[in-house]
């Protein structure tokens, strides 16, 4: 099996040609794939399936835990540029696990293998950002629950993230925390700790659109890259929100059949 390792600001993936149906996911054979150390190492997989529906192809988002995931914004704008490679076009249109997405590949080099995408993200009703606790939790394709702190490139994110990650009184099927500090230059910071990975990632792309509707801030940084954050402030909802960032495959290889 031909396999892709992709990374989206850090953010990496396992992408994988599906449209023929011959790779069938099991819990086991995707955390091993995802496994640093026993596998090729990633975030997550995903796979590019062919679509049924008006679309381009279906997109699938597996954690590294090896089970189904919600909406990857960072693996969207990969796996768009992984289609438009593959020849579907520059402005693919995807059904994934919360819906229809659009994406716009505006920066591609074929000999670096390298992009910028700017993948379109549902709209955000207002009323949907509660303050709970210490912070504002939302839904922008996945759960997110996002805090405002200092020192943040200090802080125990991991440890931090894991406590609020499994608070089952406030998130009975768990978040993904995003930890946040505004730059004197404007910019706003944000390091994210994942369910499904159960770790901090060097990027989230729907951690990054969550944070910057909350603080209404559109210049983000990670610890694997810059994004911009489009959208518009509607008196109900946060509309045209497009998420906007760097892409690259880092490498291709073939995973035999005796390891699955």
């Amino acid at each position: 099996m031909e396999f892709f390792k992709m990374d989206g600001a850090g953010n990496d993936f396992v992408v994988i040609d599906n449209r023929t149906g011959s790779f069938q996911a099991t819990p086991e054979l995707v955390s091993r794939i995802c496994h640093r150390r026993f596998g090729v190492g990633a975030d997550g997989l995903m796979t590019l399936d062919k679509s049924d529906e008006d679309y381009d192809f279906e997109m699938h988002y597996y954690n590294s835990d090896g089970h189904l995931g919600s909406m990857c914004g960072n693996g969207g704008r990969c796996i768009a540029a992984f289609a438009h490679t593959l020849g579907l076009g520059s402005q693919p249109r995807f059904k994934a696990y919360d819906g229809a997405h659009s994406a716009r590949i505006e920066a591609w080099d074929d000999k670096t293998q390298k992009g910028y995408v700017a993948l379109e993200m549902r709209d955000v009703a207002i009323r949907d950002i509660l303050p709970i606790a210490e912070g504002w939790v939302l839904d922008t394709g996945s759960p997110h629950f996002v805090l405002s702190v200092k020192d943040l490139e200090h802080y125990d994110v991991y440890g931090e993230g894991r406590r609020w990650r499994n608070r089952a009184d406030l998130f009975p099927e768990g978040v993904n925390v995003d930890f946040v500090e505004m730059r004197p230059d404007g910019t706003l910071f944000v390091r994210t700790y994942e369910r499904g990975v159960e770790d901090e990632t060097w990027a989230c792309g729907t951690g990054v659109t969550a944070s910057a509707l909350v603080t209404r801030c559109h210049k983000i940084a990670t610890r694997g890259g810059d994004f911009n954050v489009e959208f518009n402030i509607g008196s109900q909802d946060y509309t045209n929100i497009c998420l906007c960032g760097p892409v690259a495959i880092n490498f291709t290889g073939i995973w035999t059949s005796s390891q699955a």
